[in-house]
């Protein structure tokens, strides 16, 4: 259910949400610095063209929150089911953030941008990450199968294991030495 109220352009600096308790409305344009809403339950919240730097989000609930345009910058999101987000208009970008164990299970995230990105065991099964960017990103036991990963940038990336027989990897791009992600299924040894 969501509600009518409406939060626009508003900056919110340290302010630990697991204590205040978190406003149910729409926020626009709105920056969140160094805020904590580690575990708290985020759902059924929109955000639109809104700003996280230095936030806290680990095992926060996000049952049909909205996030539209969500920039998060130096934020810890461990262990956060994006797949329970709702879908429509989802649009994310990442910088400096710690988002393992997270899940984008069958997501659409055409054109995502990580970067400098700590995701470790993250579930990417059935994604759709078409043209996404992982730019210096640690993917060390991510998980992709049947993930749409045609046109996505893993040049920079490293630690990833993707299969190419269940994935689809038209025109990604990779480099030299990780590229070898592409072969641990076949476990042979290069020298």
């Amino acid at each position: 259910m969501m509600t009518d109220r409406f939060i626009e352009g508003q900056v919110f600096d340290k302010i630990d949400f697991r204590k205040e308790g978190i406003i149910k409305a729409e926020y626009e344009d709105c920056r969140f610095l160094s805020c904590g809403f580690s575990g708290i339950d985020m759902s059924n919240i929109t955000f639109v063209e809104c700003e996280f730097d230095h936030c806290d989000f680990s095992m926060a609930k996000f049952d049909n929150t909205a996030l539209k345009g969500v920039k998060f910058r130096n934020c810890k999101l461990l262990g956060l089911n994006f797949n329970d987000c709702n879908p429509f208009l989802l649009s994310l970008n990442f910088e400096s953030c710690y988002l393992n164990l997270a899940s984008f299970y069958k997501l659409k995230l055409k054109g995502t941008k990580f970067r400098n990105c700590s995701m470790q065991e993250v579930d990417f099964i059935e994604s759709d990450l078409c043209s996404a960017v992982f730019e210096d990103c640690d993917l060390n036991g991510a998980m992709f199968e049947n993930t749409i990963l045609e046109k996505a940038d893993f040049r920079t990336a490293h630690a990833y294991a993707i299969d190419p027989e269940i994935n689809r990897i038209k025109k990604a791009k990779f480099s030299l030495p990780n590229v070898v992600g592409l072969l641990g299924k076949y476990d042979i040894e290069l020298g």
